[in-house]
């Protein structure tokens, strides 16, 4: 039933609550505070956490707690080499103030203890392991000021060591850090016996996952036998989650359960379901909105081949293509796939319809780099402007290799991405051209401070041929929009014929450079300045684009917006939003 008092009684209640929350903190202040001379802030902040939570209590009280608090502030002191501080202490109360006492603790820390010695000593067969010598801290060194923290960091790091190397037998012989605050020094002694160094025994695999044992043996990169190294368990245990076959890993290498040293490899695991489908719709200005659909099946035999299809619609762009892929050895990185798909295209004043079947063999070489080498039949039928509709068909083989190293894959502040690929065609090569195509791409990102972080990117390309009106939309270079020079229209910066068509360009070259300030956990504002076009000639002039914008990693990936300015109006330029998204690399 409703009561016209109700209102104002909810809304005196809403008001008791928020200052009840607002005077909460000062009923709970805390009535021990330390404060400790000089410009020492870790001694502060050790001193203020180990003090213990104090309320209520009154002066009485806290003349009675004054040794407990000087001890709590002492163990705070010798914990970072500061054995004999001096520790005064007096009660706050002024008169008619009804807040409760406070007991502040003045320290001065005095000379701190040093260490006088160190002595590490490696016993057994890791004494002649360089990888676990180079993995020990240097600190606490001598004549540095004791840290009881470093010291147990350094037992850590050789017991950590010992782990992540096979050395599962290792024990300390001798620990001790003595010291003697009267003279300010201190002396550390750590003799460490590893024992023998454990080694890798056979993989294998439980019954139930369906896949040829062939196949995952491939993923298993060390040899029975090897001395163990916690990183190749992990590897394995990685290879196999990322593989796409199985929704869950476990690597067992249990030192307990070693026979003469060798630990047996076990791993289980759990298929995922074969197939998924995935939908999303997403917008450029380049393209505008645009619909996205995949379909893959992650394994569809014991050997582990799969299939999958995509298909990607817009108002300039619609494509459906298919593939089918055979894993190679090592299978984490090398594969066969063979594809098909059909494009059409209708952006400014082109139009297109690309028929294409390929094999592209993928293939990691030991210096990291990814080769791929390719071979793809290309039917493409064309016109420019109001012009006839032509057709060309072309066997390309092409050569690729492409590297990535980022420090994340979803939002990198450093790395960089290359890539450089050459398809080639020639009439005498069932072709209707002869055609050289070379493209070139580089980016970088680096960051400084966290906050200020510095891309750049680069795309240089070239055609040679002997008759340049035979060579396909799909194959001539154009510049302008959200990836290659904003501040002008998608794909508009090319050569124009005598009816000022743009029928693209022998060569390509666009440029970035980019700053970012993160003012916000996840927001940065940018500046940037594009320079580039399409051109027939190295020669020619290139149009720039300056502008400024902001970005938002969002969950779904890195958010661009921005405003820029085409400063060319020759080619086109002016004021143009340009939203887009996708990681920086």
């Amino acid at each position: 039933m409703y009561h016209p008092l109700l209102p104002r009684f909810r809304w005196s209640a809403f008001c008791l609550c928020l200052a009840l929350i607002a005077f909460a903190p000062l009923s709970e202040a805390q009535q021990v505070t330390v404060e400790v001379k000089g410009d020492f802030p870790e001694l502060q902040d050790n001193a203020e956490a180990f003090l213990r939570k104090v309320e209520g209590r009154s002066a009485d009280g806290l003349r009675r707690y004054v040794s407990t608090a000087k001890d709590q502030v002492s163990q705070a002191l010798k914990a970072l080499g500061y054995y004999q501080p001096e520790i005064e202490w007096e009660i706050l109360q002024a008169d008619g103030d009804e807040s409760p006492p406070r007991l502040v603790l003045s320290v001065e820390p005095g000379k701190p203890v040093r260490v006088r010695s160190r002595t590490v000593t490696i016993n057994g067969p890791a004494n002649d392991d360089s990888e676990f010598s180079l993995g020990l801290s240097s600190s606490p060194a001598e004549g540095d000021v004791l840290n009881h923290g470093h010291y147990n960091a350094l037992r850590e790091t050789i017991r950590n060591a010992a782990s992540r190397l096979g050395y599962f037998d290792g024990t300390f012989e001798t620990r001790r850090l003595e010291v003697n605050p009267k003279s300010r020094t201190a002396d550390i002694t750590l003799i460490f016996n590893s024992g023998r160094r454990y080694r890798l025994g056979e993989v294998t695999f439980e019954e139930g996952h369906g896949f040829d044992s062939t196949l995952l043996n491939q993923f298993v990169t060390f040899e029975s036998g090897e001395v163990y190294h916690s990183d190749k368990v992990a590897e394995l245990s990685s290879d196999l989650s990322n593989s796409g076959y199985f929704s869950s890993v476990d690597v067992d290498a249990d030192p307990s359960k070693a026979t003469n040293g060798l630990i047996p490899v076990k791993v289980e695991l759990r298929t995922r379901p074969p197939r998924s489908i995935a939908a999303g719709l997403g917008f450029s200005t380049d393209v505008g909105p645009r619909f996205r659909g995949t379909w893959r099946e992650h394994w569809i035999n014991p050997m582990g081949h799969r299939r999958g299809a995509e298909t990607e619609l817009s108002k300039p762009r619609q494509n459906i293509s298919a593939w089918y892929e055979l894993p190679l050895d090592p299978p984490m990185t090398d594969s066969i796939r063979l594809s098909t798909g059909y494009q059409r295209e209708d952006i400014e004043d082109v139009e297109s319809e690309l028929i294409t079947l390929g094999q592209t063999w993928t293939h990691q070489l030991g210096s990291g780099w990814l080769q791929n080498l390719s071979i793809n039949w290309e039917d493409e039928r064309f016109k420019f402007g109001d012009g006839s509709r032509e057709q060309t068909r072309l066997l390309l083989p092409g050569l690729g290799y492409s590297r990535i190293h980022a420090n994340s894959a979803f939002d990198p502040s450093r790395g960089y991405r290359l890539s450089i690929e050459v398809v080639g065609a020639h009439r005498a090569a069932l072709s209707d051209a002869d055609i050289l195509h070379v493209l070139g791409i580089a980016k970088g990102l680096y960051t400084l401070g966290d906050n200020h972080r510095f891309l750049s990117r680069f795309r240089l390309g070239g055609v040679a041929t002997n008759r340049f009106s035979d060579v396909p939309p799909s194959l001539r270079f154009f510049a302008g929009g959200d990836q290659s020079v904003r501040g002008y229209g998608y794909e508009t910066l090319s050569p124009k014929d005598s009816d000022g068509i743009g029928i693209g360009g022998r060569y390509l070259m666009v440029g970035s450079i980019e700053y970012q300030y993160e003012f916000i956990d996840r927001w940065r504002v940018a500046a940037f300045v594009d320079e580039g076009n399409a051109i027939d000639d190295l020669t020619e002039t290139l149009a720039t684009g300056v502008g400024a914008g902001i970005r938002w990693i969002s969950p779904v990936g890195p958010l661009r917006l921005d405003i820029a300015n085409g400063l060319d109006p020759e080619f086109g330029g002016g004021w143009r939003v340009h939203f887009s998204m996708g990681p920086e690399l």
